[in-house]
């Protein structure tokens, strides 16, 4: 038996990967990553950067991009829960405008596989979460982007529970992002790859 599951989504390059994990009375173990595994499953990705963040409730991250260094990412969740979301901008994908999510937890171990050509965000579901991820390639200030998070078009349902929208909280750069329509009559919207 592997060490991953593999698990397709709707969008075609977008999966989910479960770990098998190893536990007992004392505790647990498990590979959170193998090259030559991950491989096995047919994703080739040379991993170069890994970056974690840690958030409180109701913290809504994204949906973020970058025009060059563009990034494939390995994302999943440390402690706590996080509802992570990939918007397909792939031009001329099928999908293009379609969003999957799943849920990320400490308890179910999960992680998301995001290729390149997509915004990701995530929002936090718990008292608080740390989040992890590998990046294919390095951060780009100069060539981030960003697509709005409540987009109508794109429709996204965040799993609020008891928050309401007008309490989540963004930085004030994701606050500005465009719509996908806006996006699209943008220099950012002719460089994306």
């Amino acid at each position: 038996m592997g060490k991953f599951k593999k698990i397709e989504t709707s969008i075609e390059g977008v999966c989910i990967i479960e770990p098998t994990v190893f536990g007992d009375n004392r505790g647990y173990f498990m590979e959170t990553y193998s090259k030559k595994d991950f491989e096995e499953l047919g994703l080739h990705y040379d991993f170069v950067q890994d970056n974690q963040s840690k958030s409180k409730k109701g913290v809504l991250r994204g949906l973020h991009f970058q025009t060059e260094n563009t990034q494939a990412k390995l994302v999943r969740v440390i402690k706590g829960e996080v509802f992570d979301v990939a918007v397909d901008l792939r031009p001329g994908s099928k999908t293009y405008g379609k969003w999957e999510g799943v849920i990320l937890s400490d308890e179910n171990k999960k992680m998301f596989m995001i290729p390149k050509g997509f915004a990701h965000g995530f929002l936090v579901l718990s008292d608080e979460a740390e989040f992890t991820y590998k990046c294919d390639d390095f951060f780009n200030g100069n060539a981030e982007g960003g697509l709005a998070w409540n987009d109508k078009d794109v429709a996204i349902q965040w799993p609020l529970g008891d928050m309401k929208e007008e309490d989540l909280l963004t930085s004030e750069k994701d606050a500005k992002w465009p719509t996908l329509q806006e996006l699209k009559n943008t220099d950012l919207f002719q460089n994306l790859k």
